[in-house]
Parts: structure tokens; C-alpha cells; sequence
């Protein structure tokens, strides 16, 4: 669904998959660059993504490199290059992207979200609660992500248009401040993300949904089986253990 057709193919043949691996002893994953994935804060890393990366890395004995890369398309055609082994930001998983890549077991649930602003910090102006009421509203989105896909089918849904506008230099984060300025008036990003920022920003308001709760996963290529297999297994690992507990209470609350 969100796939970009002409970034599908590898422009090698080279294979990559875990035994190639093993002999670098390197993992290598690309992550989102926002305050849940991987964010630099004053001398140290944070974030949800890179963090369960370096259990990965405690599980496997491999030491494990995180790329941030805002842009879904970019790390999407590093994996395709092999430049990347993995991925490591959570995506929504459909039948149409299980046709071209692989996916771990499930790691979060996540739905998306309208970003709007509170009534107190916007003229007392009811939030739209009501997707009838999206109809003629541009909403903002951060580039070649599948949230367009998404808002392309509520338009359908409810009969009337829905603009999009994307954003193609900045990530989540920078369209949840957009909207606590006042700069725009709606975005829709990941729930997980908007809970994340919205004690940063006490300004928005993300109680209206966009999507159904999905299941979201790390991505691989379909020519690293192995991979997957090992993949899954240490996952299976980590969430069965009480690192990853803290680890979904520091970021989630739960």
C-alpha cells in the first residue's frame, strides 16, 4: 500500500542475508529520526527503535549499526541496495507490502491520528471528533508515508475530498510543532508519536482517529529468509523479558 513501485528492485543481485552477515559480524538498521524512534538529546541516544536495536544486538552477539533516516522511501531503497539489513522503524503491515517485503512478528500496535489543537489554545474551536467533518480540510502529512493511502480511502468513506499536503523535508515531530504554533491547522501522524510529544506540547489534542489499531513490524528484504527466522527469535526473546516491559512502559506508558 505504501510501497514506492519504482524503488521495489535491488539494483544488486548480491545476496545478504544472514550468513554474510555473520561474516561482518555487523547488523545494520535504518530508523525513523523522531523522539520515539532514535533522537539525539544532549550527549546520548534515546528512542523506542534504537533501543530495542541494542537488545537485538545483546541477543544475537552482533554488533548492530542504527542509521536515522526521516525519509520512509530513502531507508526503503537502502534496503533494496543492501545498504541496510533491516528496516527498524514500526509500519503498518498489509497484504499489498507483504507482497514485497518481509516482516517480523509484531512489535507494537499503533493507529494514526488528526493533530489538532485544544479548544484553550485555539479561539475555543471545537476539535473535529467526527470524520464527516475532515471534508475540505487539508491535512498534513509527513512524506511518502502511508498515511496518504489511508486518508485517500476516509475520503472515499465518507464522499467528499480530503487535501494532503506533504512534508518533505521535516518528520512527525516538526508537524506536531506546526500545529502547536498554529502554523497549520491538522496533521495526522502515529499515535505513539503524538503520545510521546504531547507533554512536550501540551497544545494539541490526538484523541481523533484516523485508521483501525494496525499491527506494525519491522520490514526485511524477501531474500533474507534466514534473517527473518533469526530475527523473530530474538524478538520473541526480548519481549518475553522484563527489559522490554521497561523498555514499552519508558516510551508508552504500558
Amino acid at each position: 500500500m505504501f510501497i514506492l513501485r519504482n524503488n521495489l528492485k535491488s539494483e544488486t543481485s548480491q545476496i545478504r542475508d544472514y550468513p554474510e552477515i555473520l561474516k561482518e559480524d555487523t547488523l545494520r538498521i535504518v530508523t525513523d529520526y523522531n523522539p520515539l524512534s532514535y533522537y539525539v538529546t544532549q550527549d546520548s541516544i534515546i528512542g523506542f527503535d534504537y533501543e530495542l536495536a541494542n537488545l537485538i544486538s545483546k541477543r544475537s552477539g552482533l554488533a548492530v549499526l542504527v542509521f536515522p533516516e526521516v525519509s520512509l522511501s530513502k531507508s526503503l531503497q537502502g534496503l533494496n541496495k543492501n545498504v541496510y539489513d533491516i528496516v527498524g522503524r514500526t509500519l503498518p503491515v498489509t497484504t499489498e507490502s507483504k507482497q514485497e517485503y518481509n516482516f517480523t512478528e509484531t512489535i507494537l500496535l499503533n493507529k494514526q491520528v488528526l493533530i489538532q489543537r485544544k479548544p484553550e489554545f485555539n479561539n475555543n474551536t471545537k476539535p473535529i471528533r467526527n470524520q464527516l467533518d475532515l471534508a475540505r480540510k487539508t491535512l498534513y502529512i509527513i512524506s511518502d508515508a502511508p498515511t496518504r493511502y489511508r486518508i485517500e480511502n476516509l475520503a472515499h468513506e465518507i464522499g467528499d475530498t480530503i487535501y494532503v499536503k506533504e512534508e518533505t523535508k521535516y518528520g512527525a515531530e516538526q508537524l506536531v510543532i506546526m500545529v502547536a504554533k498554529g502554523d497549520i491547522e491538522f496533521a495526522v501522524i502515529n499515535e505513539n508519536i503524538a503520545q510521546q510529544m504531547a507533554s512536550e506540547f501540551p497544545e494539541i489534542d490526538y484523541q481523533t482517529d484516523i485508521s483501525f489499531t494496525q499491527f506494525q513490524s519491522w520490514a526485511l528484504r524477501k531474500t533474507s529468509p534466514v534473517l527473518l527466522d533469526s530475527l523473530n527469535v530474538w524478538l520473541k526473546d526480548i519481549k518475553e523479558s522484563a527489559e522490554f516491559q521497561i523498555l514499552t512502559k519508558k516510551y508508552f506508558g504500558k
